[in-house]
């Protein structure tokens, strides 16, 4: 018999049959990482780690504030986040293709995220600042950032 069913229906009904692991592996050049983890773009990713952690304090330190300035700093610190982390910055400084754009674009989103983070921490947000912030990246309106706790 044919049944409709959402994948949460059917996954309820259905026991797991095989668990997996995926392997590593990527639409990248040879198939591995190669691309990404290259000399011309190393110094990324210890920026991205400083603020993956300063994201994860931030969340965890605000994790029972309900006011509505901590949820969109929050939010906007997620989202600068992201938008640093984006494997394109890092592809397209590797390639050479536009390297001085991507470049801007990765020390752009750090920055905005850095100067948020820091004036959070100091109890002193710059409200023009975060509006700007958020009328430039306002991709992910619903973003929960509480994901970083």
């Amino acid at each position: 018999d044919l049944c409709w069913a959402t994948p949460s229906e059917y996954l309820a009904t259905h026991p797991t049959q095989q668990a997996i692991q995926p392997a590593a592996s990527t639409w990248g050049e040879n198939g591995y990482l190669a691309v990404w983890l290259d000399q011309s773009n190393a110094w990324i990713y210890p920026h991205l780690h400083v603020a993956v952690q300063r994201m994860s304090e931030a969340a965890r330190r605000h994790a029972e504030d309900s006011s509505p300035l901590a949820d969109r700093v929050l939010k906007q610190l997620a989202r600068e986040l992201l938008l640093a982390q984006s494997s394109d910055w890092a592809f397209l400084i590797k390639t050479g293709t536009a390297k001085e754009y991507a470049t801007k674009r990765t020390l752009d989103h750090l920055g905005r995220f850095n100067r948020l983070h820091d004036q959070f921490a100091a109890n002193h947000v710059d409200e023009k600042f975060l509006r700007d912030c958020e009328w430039r990246d306002n991709l992910f309106p619903n973003l929960n950032w509480r994901y970083y706790i």
